[in-house]
């Protein structure tokens, strides 16, 4: 099964997917293209070290369905059968959305469907929740609302600062998002409705 994934900075989520499938963690799927929208994103020399193929694509004020149809002529050259967008800063045209059907994941730094959007730790450590954690979804037209597949609680202490928290919530990333992947890979994720069953 072939993955691309799509990053736009330092790419840390994009190395624990690269540090799984070395040691099986992601069997049968496999990263075949790293695509990111900034030249100088650090995920592209992640990439390159492990030998994954690289696309940069810069939007240059490119309107989004053009930018992503630039995107699928680039994917389907690969096969690409798994989109893992890690980190990736752009919003995908709801077209891109349809065409890659239940065949996107995203991971979001909070307990969906609290704390949405880009400064989804600093939103809940400013709230004063005594609980956020980490979310893997299916991707869909709305942004950070697509099924859930795996969650994970990060509790936020009292000595905790954003800092801190920000470590504690790229840890079980980092944990989390090659796990579901996996599943993916493995075709143990079954959409049922607005849910999605693991199957055993």
């Amino acid at each position: 099964m072939n993955i691309a994934v799509f990053a736009s900075g330092n790419g840390t989520n994009l190395q624990a997917l690269i540090d799984a499938e070395a040691g099986g963690g992601l069997s049968p799927g496999k990263i075949v293209l790293v695509v990111s929208d900034k030249a100088g994103a650090f995920a592209l020399e992640r990439a390159k070290k492990a030998g994954i193929e690289t696309r940069v694509i810069e939007a240059n004020g490119m309107p989004r369905e053009e930018y992503d149809k630039k995107v699928m002529s680039e994917i389907k050259d690969k096969n690409v059968d798994l989109i893992v967008l890690a980190g990736f800063m752009r919003i995908l045209s709801s077209n891109f959305v349809k065409q890659y059907n239940e065949r996107i994941l995203n991971i979001h730094p909070a307990l969906l469907p609290a704390f949405k959007g880009t400064h989804g730790i600093k939103d809940a450590f400013e709230a004063g929740v005594e609980v956020t954690g980490v979310t893997v979804h299916f991707v869909n037209e709305e942004l950070d609302a697509g099924p859930i597949i795996l969650q994970e609680e990060v509790p936020i202490e009292k000595g905790d600062t954003l800092e801190t928290l920000e470590e504690k919530i790229h840890a079980v990333e980092h944990r989390l998002y090659p796990k579901a992947v996996k599943l993916f890979a493995e075709g143990k994720l079954k959409i049922e409705g607005e849910k999605v069953r693991i199957r055993s």
